[in-house]
């Protein structure tokens, strides 16, 4: 299975999981799910802890997209001591024996699992200044951060729109600027525009490339209601993006000392 196909099938379990586990009961209540997961009101400042990782994933990627290793060295310990905060999140946030819970709770174990997995990759990589091997590791930490806090009802926002594709139905490829993605494919760090699938048109970054034949391409999107989505996609659905441009806005964050 490619990582297309991988980030294609984990990604629709974790879409239709809250739906599928819909419950009520005498403990806790009702606790059905309604596009996304409602988390504890218990939670004190677990959530606002939770998400000021991605703040520290958006710094590494600016310490590591200009190899930066001194600093860069120094990330798996920093997100390693987040461990504990994790696992108080996934037991708080749905507490209860009822099947939406129990079945999120699973959810969110796999996804940090897999995420500090990646780290110890990455903080491989690292060792080496193997930089592509960081990159994918770096880029599997990040798409699976992404769907922890989505699945642990830690986004801003809620986006119920399942394709983009209609709203360019009637839009010209030449009005949106960009390189043939088969004569000039997109690399790391470039700014690309998806010009395929379900999300057609949104911007962002690519942050890794897989090496295993498929050369899927990790974007990290523009931010969006404070959140950065990441999905992984087939080579030819990330085209560069042409002329002026912004940087990506990790490189406008300030070094911190």
């Amino acid at each position: 299975m490619t990582p297309v196909e991988r980030s294609n099938a984990l990604e629709s379990n974790i879409i239709a999981l809250p739906n599928l586990l819909i419950s009520s009961s005498s403990e806790g209540g009702d606790r059905s799910v309604k596009g996304m997961p409602v988390p504890s009101k218990k939670l004190g400042g677990l959530s606002n802890k939770i998400r000021s990782v991605s703040k520290i994933m958006d710094e590494l990627q600016r310490d590591l997209m200009q190899e930066r290793w001194d600093l860069v060295e120094g990330y798996p310990t920093q997100l390693r001591s987040y461990v504990p905060v994790f696992t108080a999140y996934t037991d708080s946030a749905f507490p209860t024996e009822i099947p939406t819970d129990k079945g999120l709770r699973v959810a969110l174990r796999y996804e940090v699992g897999r995420f500090f997995a990646s780290l110890e990759r990455f903080r491989q990589a690292a060792n080496r200044k193997s930089l592509d091997e960081a990159y994918v590791a770096y880029s599997d930490m990040s798409l699976h951060l992404d769907r922890y806090l989505r699945v642990g009802g830690l986004y801003t926002f809620y986006d119920s729109t399942v394709s983009l594709e209609d709203y360019y139905s009637g839009v010209a490829d030449s009005s949106l600027v960009y390189a043939d993605p088969k004569k000039d494919p997109a690399l790391v760090r470039d700014l690309v525009v998806l010009v395929k699938g379900p999300e057609k048109g949104r911007t962002g970054i690519v942050i890794g490339i897989y090496p295993d034949g498929s050369e899927a391409r990790a974007v990290k999107l523009d931010r969006y209601r404070g959140i950065r989505e990441v999905r992984v996609v087939p080579a030819e659905w990330a085209a560069k993006r042409l002329g002026e441009q912004d940087p990506d806005d990790v490189f406008l964050i300030p070094q911190s000392g």
